[in-house]
Protein backbone atom coordinates (compact mmCIF):
# COMPACT_ATOMS: atom_id res chain seq x y z
CA UNK A 1 0.00 0.00 0.00
CA UNK A 2 1.54 3.64 -1.46
CA UNK A 3 -0.10 5.43 1.66
CA UNK A 4 1.45 2.99 4.45
CA UNK A 5 2.92 4.75 7.81
CA UNK A 6 6.27 3.70 8.57
CA UNK A 7 7.51 2.73 12.14
CA UNK A 8 9.80 5.45 12.04
CA UNK A 9 7.68 8.27 10.70
CA UNK A 10 5.76 7.64 13.82
CA UNK A 11 8.52 8.13 16.31
CA UNK A 12 8.20 10.71 19.04
CA UNK A 13 10.35 13.58 19.64
CA UNK A 14 13.29 12.94 22.09
CA UNK A 15 13.68 15.61 24.52
CA UNK A 16 17.67 15.46 25.16
CA UNK A 17 18.52 14.30 28.99
CA UNK A 18 14.67 13.08 29.54
CA UNK A 19 14.16 9.73 31.83
CA UNK A 20 10.97 8.72 32.36
CA UNK A 21 9.94 8.09 36.07
CA UNK A 22 10.08 4.80 37.88
CA UNK A 23 6.56 3.29 37.70
CA UNK A 24 4.67 3.29 40.89
CA UNK A 25 1.21 1.45 42.29
CA UNK A 26 -1.90 4.06 42.84
CA UNK A 27 -1.35 3.38 46.53
CA UNK A 28 2.34 4.02 45.93
CA UNK A 29 1.17 7.59 44.64
CA UNK A 30 -1.16 7.90 47.28
CA UNK A 31 1.26 7.93 49.70
CA UNK A 32 3.99 9.62 48.11
CA UNK A 33 4.77 12.88 49.90
CA UNK A 34 1.76 12.61 51.37
CA UNK A 35 2.68 15.72 54.23
CA UNK A 36 2.62 18.44 50.48
CA UNK A 37 -0.92 20.38 50.45
CA UNK A 38 0.00 20.75 46.71
CA UNK A 39 0.71 17.81 46.04
CA UNK A 40 -1.73 16.34 47.17
CA UNK A 41 -4.47 18.44 45.63
CA UNK A 42 -2.58 17.62 42.19
CA UNK A 43 -2.98 13.92 42.89
CA UNK A 44 -6.78 14.48 44.34
CA UNK A 45 -7.45 15.74 40.76
CA UNK A 46 -6.08 12.85 39.15
CA UNK A 47 -8.15 10.43 41.49
CA UNK A 48 -5.33 9.33 43.14
CA UNK A 49 -6.68 9.16 46.76
CA UNK A 50 -5.20 6.79 49.58
CA UNK A 51 -7.52 3.63 49.51
CA UNK A 52 -8.14 4.20 45.99
CA UNK A 53 -8.26 1.02 43.82
CA UNK A 54 -8.39 2.40 40.19
CA UNK A 55 -10.02 0.77 37.40
CA UNK A 56 -10.01 -2.74 36.12
CA UNK A 57 -7.40 -5.16 37.66
CA UNK A 58 -7.12 -6.74 33.78
CA UNK A 59 -7.51 -5.88 30.31
CA UNK A 60 -6.08 -2.87 28.07
CA UNK A 61 -4.49 -0.28 30.08
CA UNK A 62 -5.92 2.00 27.72
CA UNK A 63 -9.46 2.09 25.86
CA UNK A 64 -10.26 4.13 23.66
CA UNK A 65 -14.11 4.14 22.43
CA UNK A 66 -13.88 6.83 19.78
CA UNK A 67 -12.01 9.26 17.41
CA UNK A 68 -14.12 12.84 16.33
CA UNK A 69 -13.62 15.47 14.10
CA UNK A 70 -15.43 17.98 16.01
CA UNK A 71 -16.44 21.56 13.96
CA UNK A 72 -19.22 23.68 14.51
CA UNK A 73 -19.86 23.22 10.70
CA UNK A 74 -20.62 19.80 11.18
CA UNK A 75 -24.02 17.76 10.93
CA UNK A 76 -24.23 16.98 14.84
CA UNK A 77 -21.18 19.09 15.47
CA UNK A 78 -18.57 15.88 14.96
CA UNK A 79 -17.86 13.25 12.31
CA UNK A 80 -16.58 9.80 14.31
CA UNK A 81 -15.30 6.50 13.78
CA UNK A 82 -16.78 4.51 16.49
CA UNK A 83 -13.48 2.39 18.10
CA UNK A 84 -15.17 0.08 20.42
CA UNK A 85 -15.18 -2.87 18.21
CA UNK A 86 -12.12 -2.44 17.88
CA UNK A 87 -12.49 -3.88 14.52
CA UNK A 88 -9.12 -2.36 12.87
CA UNK A 89 -9.91 -3.55 9.32
CA UNK A 90 -13.71 -2.31 9.14
CA UNK A 91 -12.03 1.04 11.10
CA UNK A 92 -9.62 1.35 8.32
CA UNK A 93 -12.48 1.48 5.46
CA UNK A 94 -14.79 3.75 7.26
CA UNK A 95 -13.65 7.03 5.83
CA UNK A 96 -14.90 10.25 7.48
CA UNK A 97 -15.56 13.35 5.05
CA UNK A 98 -14.46 16.99 6.34
CA UNK A 99 -15.62 20.23 4.54
CA UNK A 100 -13.04 21.95 2.84
CA UNK A 101 -11.97 25.21 4.78
CA UNK A 102 -13.33 24.78 7.92
CA UNK A 103 -12.00 24.67 11.14
CA UNK A 104 -12.08 21.44 13.28
CA UNK A 105 -10.15 19.57 15.92
CA UNK A 106 -9.15 16.30 16.77
CA UNK A 107 -11.30 14.29 20.04
CA UNK A 108 -11.08 11.03 21.56
CA UNK A 109 -12.55 9.36 24.05
CA UNK A 110 -10.74 6.86 26.22
CA UNK A 111 -10.95 5.29 29.47
CA UNK A 112 -7.50 3.98 31.74
CA UNK A 113 -8.04 0.28 33.01
CA UNK A 114 -5.45 -0.76 35.23
CA UNK A 115 -2.50 1.85 36.29
CA UNK A 116 -1.99 5.73 36.07
CA UNK A 117 -0.76 6.60 32.84
CA UNK A 118 1.94 9.15 32.72
CA UNK A 119 3.04 11.15 29.46
CA UNK A 120 0.31 10.07 27.03
CA UNK A 121 1.26 11.38 23.50
CA UNK A 122 -0.80 11.28 20.71
CA UNK A 123 0.62 10.71 16.77
CA UNK A 124 -0.20 11.13 14.05
CA UNK A 125 0.68 11.08 10.51
CA UNK A 126 -1.49 12.17 7.58
CA UNK A 127 -0.61 11.11 3.91
CA UNK A 128 -2.18 11.74 0.29
CA UNK A 129 -0.89 9.21 -2.56
CA UNK A 130 1.56 7.93 -0.14
CA UNK A 131 3.70 11.54 0.53
CA UNK A 132 3.81 12.77 3.94
CA UNK A 133 1.77 16.07 4.45
CA UNK A 134 1.50 16.66 8.09
CA UNK A 135 2.64 14.96 11.55
CA UNK A 136 1.11 15.86 15.07
CA UNK A 137 2.21 15.57 17.67
CA UNK A 138 0.43 16.36 21.26
CA UNK A 139 0.89 15.54 24.75
CA UNK A 140 -2.12 14.85 26.55
CA UNK A 141 -0.94 14.61 30.11
CA UNK A 142 -1.47 11.99 32.76
CA UNK A 143 -4.33 9.66 33.65
CA UNK A 144 -5.21 7.51 36.56
CA UNK A 145 -7.54 4.79 36.31
CA UNK A 146 -11.61 5.78 36.74
CA UNK A 147 -15.07 4.69 35.34
CA UNK A 148 -15.74 7.46 33.44
CA UNK A 149 -14.18 8.14 30.30
CA UNK A 150 -11.82 10.77 29.27
CA UNK A 151 -12.19 13.17 26.71
CA UNK A 152 -9.42 15.18 25.14
CA UNK A 153 -9.44 17.53 22.43
CA UNK A 154 -6.32 18.80 20.41
CA UNK A 155 -5.70 22.22 19.24
CA UNK A 156 -8.04 23.38 16.39
CA UNK A 157 -6.83 23.70 12.83
CA UNK A 158 -8.25 24.42 9.01
CA UNK A 159 -9.15 21.85 6.65
CA UNK A 160 -7.37 22.51 3.23
CA UNK A 161 -9.34 24.04 0.42
CA UNK A 162 -9.16 24.12 -3.17
CA UNK A 163 -10.03 21.79 -6.38
CA UNK A 164 -6.01 20.49 -5.50
CA UNK A 165 -6.98 19.41 -1.49
CA UNK A 166 -9.95 17.24 -2.24
CA UNK A 167 -9.05 14.01 -2.29
CA UNK A 168 -8.66 11.18 0.23
CA UNK A 169 -5.71 11.06 2.97
CA UNK A 170 -4.40 8.09 4.39
CA UNK A 171 -3.79 8.54 8.49
CA UNK A 172 -2.20 6.52 11.12
CA UNK A 173 -2.68 7.89 14.37
CA UNK A 174 -0.77 6.46 17.70
CA UNK A 175 -1.46 7.22 21.90
CA UNK A 176 1.92 6.14 23.71
CA UNK A 177 3.43 6.70 27.22
CA UNK A 178 6.42 8.37 29.00
CA UNK A 179 8.21 4.84 28.20
CA UNK A 180 7.24 4.97 24.40
CA UNK A 181 4.61 1.85 24.89
CA UNK A 182 2.57 2.05 22.23
CA UNK A 183 -1.27 2.00 24.05
CA UNK A 184 -3.31 2.64 20.67
CA UNK A 185 -2.53 2.17 17.06
CA UNK A 186 -4.89 2.60 14.65
CA UNK A 187 -5.26 3.14 10.22
CA UNK A 188 -8.22 5.33 9.30
CA UNK A 189 -8.56 7.86 6.58
CA UNK A 190 -10.54 11.12 5.57
CA UNK A 191 -11.52 12.69 2.33
CA UNK A 192 -11.61 16.63 1.89
CA UNK A 193 -14.79 17.62 0.10
CA UNK A 194 -17.06 20.26 -1.33
CA UNK A 195 -19.52 20.03 1.87
CA UNK A 196 -19.97 17.75 4.68
CA UNK A 197 -22.48 15.48 2.73
CA UNK A 198 -20.54 14.49 0.15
Amino acid sequence: MADKVSEDELKPTQTEGYKAGEKKSLAEYAQLDAEDESLARWKASLGIVPGASGGAATGPKLKLHSLSLVSATAPNGAVTLDLESGNADAIKKDTLTIKEGVEYHVSFKFTVGQEVLSGLRFIQVVKRGGIPVDKTEAMIGSFSPRGEPYIKHLETEEAPSGMLARATYSVRSRLIDDDNQTLWDQSWSFKIAKDWAA
